[in-house]
Order: structure tokens, then sequence, then C-alpha cells
């Protein structure tokens, strides 16, 4: 049984795998862990929800930040990284980040990933993103970064004979009686080895399940980021922090007001090679409003983009790159070259809609330094993880980055502290309720209206109470489907488990968290933009919102005492609960 008492609703497993460690998730972070694992001598099992590379990572256009070209240093990454965080980095962890960054990116070269190069010197090209002051972000295919480095990590996990099962979502973690990890349980979908419900079983399990961009309407983010790692880590007991700051990317293509779902991303390189955005009036209006203009920090580029709209009443901005040139479209940015045109726009000839939408979760599952959660043997790496590294706002290809340089430091932690945990205990707890899947449009709905990128005190109560309203009527749904209630629910039906109920479940416990969250921050920081408190106030809020689900399934929240983030371990008593 896990520290809460909760788990999905969900069949008992009905096969077993045996692995000395779990991967779960196929990006960045996780196939670099498990090649690690693997060479570590480890039975290593990566459990991937879709295809091993249809995880966030291929979609990564701009490319990865380290201090790889002449003159810049991993001190003036780690300056650059420290302003962008808006005061609440935690310096150590961006330390290891900048300085174990070039020589991770370089162990990724060796792996067989292939960046752009000049092509006389052989020297790999770099470019700028907002908030950079140094070229130091090496792309690949242009545009299509992502997609290169996937390609070099799943060929790597195949080549090495790791074992993976694909199509399977991971449901809850497997403890022993001291409380301590020995597996997960999972959902395999359609045809295979294994289908139905089953478990892995192992002594250290790595989440490095990516986001949850998918409990608002428009996104960045692909189908499958809906938030599984943190609220499986939730359910299990371990702490989550900072997941207030979410990053809305400032410029994704705009295809109407109405639009939901993954949108298409114009990457802030198109920037970073002097793209300029513009009004309807082309007036480039980021001038004078930050020493970097259109290349400022993405949570100031988002906000002036917001405020112009505002100002002007307009649905979108534009972003203007025709002095490009057709040669320079289609040889740097072919892949938004060919999502533009393919939505009836030619950047060549004419400037691009754009306006923000949610693109990244600077907050997660807390580690510490080697990625060790507040639950022992369950680790987090890469987006579903809070590091430290982002504070609140990441700094433009920095995501890439971290899930190299967490997934090797978890890797050695691993095989350095080999665990023998006692038999999985899958306790007799009731599992909580399990949402209709219809309920995710509403979830995104609700979140997109009450804790977007611009939140107040009024719009987030408001978002509160309709999820709890969500939370209630599936609560009442389900006792009365146990004869526990009273009849309310009248001819109300308890979902059924599978994939879509599980994945609305994850996305409203998120959802509640992130808002709870957002209301307990009355200041604006970073990503964090409260319309009804506009000022920083480091006093009081250069500190850290720390989360933990109850066994009675309210939200325990408490503030860290400093910025500083804090060591893993048990917490202190949580001075707030929302409901």
């Amino acid at each position: 049984m896990n520290r809460t008492g909760i788990r999905l609703k969900a069949p008992a497993p009905g096969w077993t795998v045996d692995a000395d460690v779990v991967v779960v998730g196929s990006g960045v972070a996780g196939l670099t862990a498990a090649l690690r694992c693997t060479a570590a001598g480890l039975r290593t099992v990566v459990v991937t929800k879709a295809r091993l590379d249809d995880g966030s990572t291929r979609w990564a256009q701009g490319g990865i930040a380290a201090a790889l070209g002449d003159g810049d240093t991993p001190e003036q990454h780690l300056d650059d990284t420290l302003v962008a965080g808006a005061g609440l980095c935690d310096e150590e962890a961006v330390r290891a980040l900048v300085t174990e960054g070039p020589d991770a990116v370089r162990r990724l070269i060796d792996t067989g990933a292939l960046f752009d190069t000049d092509p006389e010197s052989g020297v790999i090209q770099l470019t700028r993103e907002g908030g950079h002051h140094r070229r130091r972000i090496a792309h690949a295919g242009g545009d299509a970064t992502g997609a290169e480095i996937s390609r070099a990590l799943v060929e790597a996990v195949r080549s090495a004979s790791v074992r993976t099962i694909e199509n399977a979502l991971v449901l809850d973690l497997l403890t022993d009686a001291d409380g301590r990890t020995a597996g997960v349980t999972l959902h395999v979908m359609g045809e295979g080895q294994h289908d139905g419900v089953g478990a892995v079983l192992a002594p250290a399990v790595v989440l490095a399940t990516g986001g949850m961009g998918q409990v608002f309407s428009a996104t960045t983010n692909p189908s499958v980021s809906t938030g599984d790692g943190v609220a499986l880590a939730l359910r299990a007991g371990a702490e989550v922090s900072d997941l207030e700051f979410v990053q809305f990317h400032p410029t994704v293509l705009f295809l109407g007001a109405d639009a939901e779902g993954q949108q298409p991303l114009v990457s802030e390189a198109v920037r970073g090679e002097g793209a300029h955005l513009v009004d309807a009036d082309g007036v480039r209006f980021m001038l004078g409003q930050h020493e970097l203009a259109e290349l400022a920090p993405r949570d100031i580029v988002a906000k002036g983009i917001m405020r112009r709209m505002r100002e002007q009443g307009a649905e979108h901005m534009y972003l203007d790159a025709r002095h490009f040139g057709a040669e320079m479209w289609e040889s740097r940015f072919p892949t938004i070259l060919a999502a533009c045109r393919s939505h009836g726009i030619d950047p060549v000839t004419d400037p691009i809609p754009v306006a923000p939408a949610a693109h990244y979760a600077s907050g997660g599952v807390r580690t510490d330094l080697h990625g060790r959660t507040t639950v022992p043997g369950l680790y987090a790496c890469g987006e579903v993880a809070c590091t430290g590294v982002h504070g609140a706002n990441r700094l433009a290809s920095n995501s890439l980055l971290e899930g190299l340089v967490f997934a090797e430091r978890i890797a050695e932690d691993v095989a350095a502290h080999p665990a023998s945990p006692g038999p999985a205990v899958r306790g007799e707890e009731a599992p909580g309720p399990l949402l209709d899947p219809a309920t995710r449009i509403e979830i995104q709905r609700i979140m997109t209206a009450g804790a977007g990128v611009l939140r107040s005190a009024e719009s987030l109560d408001h978002a509160a109470t309709a999820l709890e309203a969500l939370y209630r009527s599936a609560a009442a749904e389900a006792d009365h489907r146990d004869g526990g209630g009273t009849g309310d629910a009248g001819d109300a039906k308890d979902a059924e488990p599978g994939v879509d109920a599980w994945e609305a479940t994850n996305l409203l416990l998120v959802s509640r968290v992130l808002v709870a969250a957002a209301r307990a921050r009355e200041e604006t920081r970073g990503c964090h933009w409260r319309e009804d408190r506009p000022d920083r106030d480091d006093d009081t809020w250069r500190r850290h919102l720390v989360v933990r689900l109850t066994p009675d399934r309210t939200l325990a929240v408490h503030r860290t005492a400093t910025a500083s983030f804090p060591p893993v371990g048990p917490g202190p008593v949580p001075a707030q609960r929302e409901q």
C-alpha cells in the first residue's frame, strides 16, 4: 500500500515482469536514463505510453542549450538561467546543469545524434533564443532537433537490446510493506507480448513521463501529455513543487480563438535569427519593454503579446520574418515552414499570426540533485520533475539539457545504491472516483479560462470551485454505484476503467494542484501572472510552494522557509489545506 492509500480504479495485475529499474517515458530523459542504467549492468525496462519516439522530445524545434561556443562559459549560462528563473532557481542545481551540460551533449553526439555544423569548419552551429546573451543553442535539421535526438536515442536503446513495453499507460506505484518502491502497475493497449493491466516489479522507478500541457485547451504538447507521472507521484505520497509556473510559449501559430488540442509551435529560434514581433500596423511593440526586445525571457514576451492584444482588442499578434527569404526558411526552418503552409500561411511572403499557448511545466515532482523524490526508490527527471533548475520560468532550450544531465545523475545513483525491497503490497484500499472521459474537455476549458496566461483571485476561485464540483460529482457517482450514497446521483454511472477515464482522472488531480498553488501564490513572478497582484514580492514569496495529496484526498500546501530548494525528505506539517 502506498503512503496515501489512494490508487486508480483498475483490475489487479494479470502479468508481471521483473527488473532492476523501470523507466517510465521515452523522451530524452527516459531513454538517456535507460541507456546509462543498462550500461551499468542493470536489468532495465522502458515503459512508454505510445511508441518509443512519440513523446514530447521529438516536437522540440529550437535546440539544446550548452556552453559549447568560443567565449561562452558555464558561468554565463548559469547567470542567464538564474535571471530567467526570477529568483526561484536552486543555484546548486543550475550549476550542476551548466557545468555537466557540455560533456553530456558530447556524449549525446557519441550516441549518434547529428547536430548541424558549419560546412567548412565542421564546428557545431549555434544560435540564440530568448534570455540567452550568447549563441549557445545547438540544433539539428534546422528546426528538427528533438526529432534527431529522439532518433539517435531510440536507435541506441534498440541496439542495446533494452526491454521495452510500448503503448502502456502507467497507473500506480507499487511499494513494499515499509513503503519503499517495488514497481509500477500499467495497462498495455492493443496487441503485443502483454495486454491489459500488469506490473513491472523493480526496486527503482524512474518517472520521465513528460508534461501536463493537456490540462489546457490549446497547447504545444502532444495528446499523451496528461500529467500521468505527477498524478502517480501524488497518489504515492510524493511531494510536488512549483506547479503554478506553467510556461506559455509566446509564439504559437494562431489557428482561431476556438482552436483546441496540440497547436503548431513557431520556435523561439525564429526570433533568435532576427524575426520581429509586430502588431497589425507593423509596430515592433517589444522594443523598449526589455533590453533583449523579442529575445527577452518567455514570460516577458508572452506578457508583452497579451498586453498588446488587450490594448488593441486583437486575438493575436504577428511574427514577421519575411526578410529571411525563401532559401533561409527552407534550409533553417523547414518544419515550421511546412506547418505554416499547411494552414494557408506562407512565412516567406506573409507575417505569421501568433499567440501564447501552454507549453512547459517548470514545476513537477520534487527531487534532489540525484533525481530522488520523497518516496524511497522513486526518481523523476525531465519535465515531470522539479529539480529547481527552472525556478519561476524556464530558460529557452534548457529542458533537453536538464533531461540529459539529471538522467545521467539518476542512473549513477541507482547503480551505486542497489536496493532489495520486500514483496510488493497492493493494499485493499478503495480506489478514488474515476472520471467520465467526457470531462476532459470541461477540465481544459476551466483551466484555460481560470488559470491561463492571465490569472486573478476571482478567476482562480472560479476554477477551483468548478474543478471541485467535477470531483464531488464523480465521488457521488462512485458512492451511488457502491451502494453507499443516498441516491442523489440519480442515473449517473461511474466511469469504467480505461485509458480515457484514467487520463481524465489524472488531469483533474494535477489541475487541482496547479490551481491550489496559483491561488496560494499572491504575487506575479516569472510565468505566474496575477492581474490582481501585479508586483513581485521577494520578502514574502521568494520561496517554493510544496503540495502533497493526503489520505483523505485533500491537498496539503506549505511554503518553504527560504528560496533554496529544500533537501528531499519528510516535509513539515502543512500550513494550509485545499479541499
